[in-house]
């Protein structure tokens, strides 16, 4: 199976990405295909630069050069983090067992944690990181769009608990889908599977 991870800033994707990759996946990041294109062009790595050299792929191969760059490195048990446009969905849904699993959190906690990590290109404050996620979401072919594609998840976890709370979510997600596997019936892409079979 492949597990999709998508969701805004600071929602705990990369927490979800270790949890799957101590259940054994293979851990892949879109992040990385942009980081190594501007490694290629002698770029940095900050959040705004790998924004602006994302975008440009986009623009110059297409709204879902990432997930195809992606897709041949994926083996049956991976997880492919940081999905941020509708396009990337459709392409690594080409694979019948691929599974979008967003991941999200209120505003709030999310700056708190974006506050905490540190991490450059986050915002100064809260209005700024609010500004930055805007950006993200601008409705045009090459730039990110990650509420709309949150929107095409199979599953949504609201990440506001503990990250105890969220490995357990997971865990229960990933046997679920492992007996869908063993039984023949794959994800489909718009076939939720009930919150409330992740919860605790």
């Amino acid at each position: 199976m492949v597990i999709g991870l998508t969701g805004p800033n600071a929602a705990g994707k990369g927490e979800a990405a270790e949890i799957l990759r101590a259940l054994d996946f293979s851990v892949h990041s879109l992040s990385d295909v942009v980081r190594e294109a501007a490694s290629a062009l002698g770029r940095g790595h900050d959040r705004d630069t790998l924004i602006h050299v994302g975008r440009e792929l986009r623009r110059l191969h297409g709204p879902g050069i990432l997930a195809e760059r992606i897709l041949p490195r994926l083996g049956d048990r991976s997880v492919v983090d940081s999905i941020r446009h509708p396009e990337e969905v459709r392409v690594l849904r080409e694979r019948g067992d691929f599974c979008l699993v967003g991941v999200d959190a209120p505003l709030e906690t999310r700056w708190q944690r974006a506050r905490r990590r540190g991490r450059s290109g986050d915002g100064g404050d809260i209005d700024d990181f609010r500004r930055k996620e805007r950006r993200e979401n601008e409705d045009r072919l090459e730039s990110q769009q990650l509420r709309r594609t949150l929107d095409l998840a199979d599953i949504v976890l609201v990440n506001d608990g503990s990250l105890g709370r969220l490995q357990r979510r997971l865990e229960t997600l990933v046997e679920k889908l492992e007996i869908d596997s063993t039984a023949g019936r794959g994800r489909r892409a718009g076939a939720r599977p009930s919150d409330d079979a992740c919860e605790d």
